[in-house]
């Protein structure tokens, strides 16, 4: 298998397990995203392309099956297209993010002082971003801790240079003072390998900490869920499986009682279970078990303390089968086209505790599937006048929104925030990089 094989057998693999329902009108506005902690040189392009690609089959799928359009949301104003028929309503709009959480925003320049483009990828401590540089424009790549208070940047290390694949420095992590990430090695006539990095987050010469078997990448999967514990490394296979190895190196060794679970928050580990993600959960250390209260017409993504998702219906009902100008029957494919559809109807939206205690209502167009921080703030999509998409950050604890800023391009495509279930969340609007730091609303 080639590197560019490997990487987009990844992209397309992973791009199949995780495809939501595609909403109504998501043709008409692609989004793409950049995952933080998950960074690529030239083969990140590749993969953007794949990536749509494997848009595009979802909304094909989704269109033998499409959602029934909810109940409008509260507050909304109606509105008629042009053509008689009725389009979205307008949204009303929350105050920007800088006015509703102003000690949670900093923003600063795009680029380093020395006009180098970075990427974010995790705080240090509460002044301090890890960014790395590199990543995309072909050049050495390099780690930075970059204070947010004086606009200066540190260089910590450079990361050494992959040899024999695509695939450059992903999955950084830091905890004890020390910086941890993989890059996907294969050497001549050998096996393809993880190989785990570290360096002190004070500077100095990156070691490698450990190689972990890859084998085939399409059952295995890469790794994921890198953090430092300790005086540990753990981490977990794609497909499932949970390892620890000593950061001053050693061989991997799978943690007891964990084939085919994943890290979610360290020491909780848990499964994949259909359409409820992390609906059961370990602790790893104590033994302890989380079991989440979930419905039989429920789709849920949960944490350590909560679970998000909606409750569903679904019918099968009879449609016309696609006929051409002249009447003739369309086939799709080398088959006749079905005659019959499967509709989804949202229920409810809901956040609520793992024993099913404290459920609130979530908004209408919440990202469901979607990465909640600190399981506490959701990504809402709104509508402003003229048809506009617009993206919120909604918090469930205190029922408060605020506009993030971020707007469709010129040619409709919208950059995401990148951000997982931590503190952090960034993203860059002109010339400025917006770093949010969750941790302080309070």
């Amino acid at each position: 298998m080639t590197d560019l094989e490997d990487k987009l057998n990844r992209v397309l693999s992973g791009a199949a397990q995780r495809a939501p329902q595609a909403p109504a009108g998501l043709l008409a506005t692609v989004k793409t995203r950049h995952r933080r902690r998950r960074a690529r040189s030239a083969a990140m392009h590749a993969a953007a392309a794949v990536v749509l690609v494997a848009g595009g089959v979802g909304v094909a799928v989704s269109a033998m099956g499409a959602s029934a359009e909810p109940a409008p949301a509260v507050g909304a104003t109606g509105a008629t297209g042009a053509t008689g028929t009725a389009s979205r309503p307008a949204d009303r709009i929350p105050p920007p993010v800088e006015k509703v959480w102003p000690q949670a925003v900093h923003k600063i320049p795009v680029r380093l002082p020395d006009g180098r483009a970075y990427y974010p990828q995790l705080l240090l401590d509460d002044r301090t971003l890890l960014v790395m540089t590199g990543v995309s424009d072909g050049r050495r790549q390099f780690l930075w801790a970059f204070d947010l208070g004086t606009g200066r940047a540190r260089r910590i290390a450079e990361i050494p240079p992959t040899k024999g694949s695509a695939i450059f420095a992903d999955g950084v992590a830091a905890g004890g003072g020390d910086i941890v990430w993989w890059a996907s090695y294969k050497e001549a006539g050998g096996p393809r390998v993880a190989r785990i990095w570290t360096v002190p987050a004070t500077g100095g010469r990156p070691r490698p900490v450990t190689d972990v078997p890859l084998g085939d990448v399409m059952k295995q999967g890469h790794i994921n869920g890198l953090a430092v514990t300790g005086s540990d490394v753990v981490f977990a296979y794609e497909k499932g499986g949970v390892y620890r190895v000593p950061l001053s190196g050693g061989s991997p060794q799978r943690v007891e009682g964990t084939e085919g679970y994943h890290v979610l928050r360290w020491p909780w580990v848990g499964r994949h279970q259909g359409k409820a993600v992390f609906r059961d959960l370990l602790n790893v250390e104590t033994g302890e078990r989380r079991d989440a209260v979930v419905k039989a017409d429920e789709e849920v993504r949960c944490g350590v303390e909560r679970c998000a998702g909606v409750a569903v219906r679904y019918e099968t009902v009879k449609v016309e089968r696609p006929r051409d100008r002249s009447g003739k029957e369309i086939r799709c494919g080398a088959r006749r086209c079905p005659d019959t559809t499967r509709v989804q109807t949202i229920l409810r939206r809901f956040v609520r505790d793992r024993d099913g205690s404290h459920e609130r209502e979530l908004p209408r167009n919440f990202q469901q599937g979607d990465d909640a921080p600190l399981e506490r703030f959701f990504k809402v999509d709104l509508m402003a006048p003229g048809n506009q998409s617009v993206l919120t950050l909604y918090d469930a604890d205190t029922g408060t929104s605020a506009d993030l800023g971020v707007r469709p391009d010129a040619q409709g495509g919208m950059a995401y925030p990148d951000g997982g279930l931590d503190r952090l969340m960034t993203y860059p609007i002109k010339n400025e990089m917006y770093v949010l730091d969750l941790a302080a609303i309070k």
